[in-house]
C-alpha cells in the first residue's frame, strides 16, 4: 500500500473520531420538552395528530418516531387521513394500519408510546376528526359519514375534532358546532376538540370545549419536519400535556376521557383551572427568599422548571422594586424579584397572574405560592 493511501486512511479515521456525521446514530433528546408532574399524576407530553407519506405528509413513519425521541415526548399517534391519499400512486397501501405498524416497529426498543390512530376526513360541517386508540383503521372506511364514528366508538377510541376553526372549511375562521357534532357528542362519539392546531389558537374552540364538556387538545398536525416548522424558529411543537395515573397507553386514554389535559404551544397554555393551576404551581420553584440587608425589600428567586417561557404579572398588594410588574421567566432559567413588603415578614403569599395561560377565553389564572422567608440569623 502506498504512503499516500495510508495517509488518506489515517485522515479518514481522524475525521470519524472528531466529526458528528461519523458518530453512531442516537435518539438522544436535543430539544427536550419537559413539564413537572402534579400531585397524584404524571405529566405526559403527547402529540396525537401527525402525518407521514402514508397520507399527505412528507416523511416516513420512522422519522416521526425519531423526532419524538429527540424531543423526549412520551406519546405520539400517526393519524393518517383515511379518505385522502394523495401519494397512493407512488405508495399504494390498501392497509390503513401500515403507518402505525412501521412506527411501532421503530419505537420497539424505546419507551415512546405509539397510539394507533387515523383521521376521518370529510368536508364541512363534519370536518376532520381524529380517532385514537383504535384497533383497525380499515374498519373505519365507509361512505356513510356516521359509520366511522360509530365504529371508532365500538373499538374504544378517543375521538376529537381537528382544527375546527380552519378557514378552508370555516371561511370566517370561527368553528361552527353543527347538528352533526352535537349528535356525535350526544352519542359518545366525540370526546375532545383542538384549541391549538399548528400555530393557531381558537378562543371559540376553547369555549366549545367548556360548553360541551370536551377534552382540551393541542397538536402539531405536522406534515413536514418538526425541525423546519418549529425548532428552526426557536419554537417547540404544540402538544397536549396529559395527567395520567401511570405511564401506559391505557392510562393516557383514561386521562383523555376524563379531560385531564392542558394544551401547550411554547408560552401559550390552555386548560381547565383544575389542571392548569396545579401545573403552573409545580412549574415554578422558589429557590431563595431573603431580605436585602438593612431593608424591607424581599429578594425572591424563581426557577422555571419547564421547557416553555412563562409570562407573569404581579397580582399582590406589594409592588416590585426596580422591575416591571410584568416579567418573563425563560425556560429552565431563574429570575429574581425584589418585593417591597414595607415590613419584615416571616412568609408571604406570592400571587402572580399567568398572562400566557387561559382557563377560558381572555381569562388568566392567578397562581399563588406560600413563600417562607429565610431567617437572616
Amino acid at each position: 500500500m502506498s504512503r499516500s493511501i495510508c495517509l488518506w486512511i489515517s485522515i479518514g479515521f481522524l475525521l470519524c473520531a472528531n466529526l458528528t456525521f461519523c458518530q453512531p446514530h442516537t435518539h438522544a433528546a436535543s430539544n427536550p420538552l419537559s413539564f413537572p408532574d402534579i400531585p397524584g399524576y404524571l405529566s405526559l407530553t403527547t402529540d396525537l395528530h401527525q402525518h407521514t407519506v402514508f397520507s399527505d405528509g412528507s416523511v416516513w413513519p420512522d422519522i416521526r418516531v425519531m423526532e419524538a425521541l429527540r424531543e423526549d415526548l412520551d406519546v405520539i399517534s400517526l393519524t393518517e387521513h383515511l379518505e385522502y391519499q394523495p401519494h397512493a400512486e407512488d405508495i399504494p397501501h390498501p392497509d390503513r394500519n401500515r403507518s402505525y405498524k412501521l412506527a411501532l416497529a421503530e419505537a420497539e426498543e424505546h419507551e415512546l408510546i405509539i397510539v394507533h390512530g387515523s383521521e376521518i376526513t370529510r368536508g364541512a360541517p363534519i370536518g376532520h376528526n381524529n380517532a385514537v386508540f383504535i384497533e383497525d383503521a380499515n374498519a373505519l372506511l365507509d361512505a356513510d359519514p356516521k359509520v366511522p364514528f360509530k365504529e371508532a366508538k365500538n373499538q374504544g377510541a378517543f375521538i376529537f375534532w381537528n382544527h375546527p376553526a380552519w378557514y378552508a372549511q370555516q371561511p370566517k375562521g370561527n368553528p361552527v358546532l353543527s347538528a352533526f357534532q352535537k349528535e356525535r357528542i350526544q352519542n359518545g362519539e366525540l370526546h375532545g376538540i383542538e384549541v391549538i392546531n399548528t400555530t393557531d389558537y381558537s378562543e371559540e374552540a376553547l369555549q366549545i370545549a367548556l360548553d360541551e364538556n370536551l377534552t382540551i387538545m393541542g397538536t402539531s398536525d405536522i406534515h413536514g419536519l418538526i425541525e423546519w416548522d418549529y425548532i428552526e424558529f426557536g419554537k417547540h411543537r404544540p402538544l397536549t400535556v396529559v395527567f395520567a395515573k401511570s405511564r401506559s397507553a391505557d392510562a393516557v386514554r383514561e386521562a383523555l376521557m376524563d379531560r385531564r389535559t392542558v394544551a401547550v404551544y411554547n408560552g401559550l397554555w390552555v386548560g381547565r383551572e383544575k389542571w392548569l393551576i396545579p401545573l403552573l404551581e409545580a412549574s415554578i420553584k422558589i429557590t431563595e427568599a431573603s431580605y436585602i440587608p438593612d431593608t424591607q425589600i424581599l429578594k425572591v428567586v424563581l426557577e422555571n422548571q419547564t421547557s416553555s417561557d412563562l409570562l407573569f404579572e404581579n397580582a399582590m398588594e406589594y409592588t416590585f422594586y426596580s422591575s416591571s410588574p410584568v416579567f418573563e421567566i425563560p425556560a429552565g432559567k431563574s429570575i429574581t424579584l425584589q418585593i417591597k413588603t414595607l415590613e419584615i415578614k416571616n412568609s408571604i403569599d406570592l400571587s402572580l397572574k399567568a398572562l400566557g395561560a387561559y382557563t377560558a377565553p381572555k381569562e388568566h389564572p392567578v397562581i399563588s405560592w406560600k413563600v417562607a422567608v429565610e431567617d437572616p440569623k
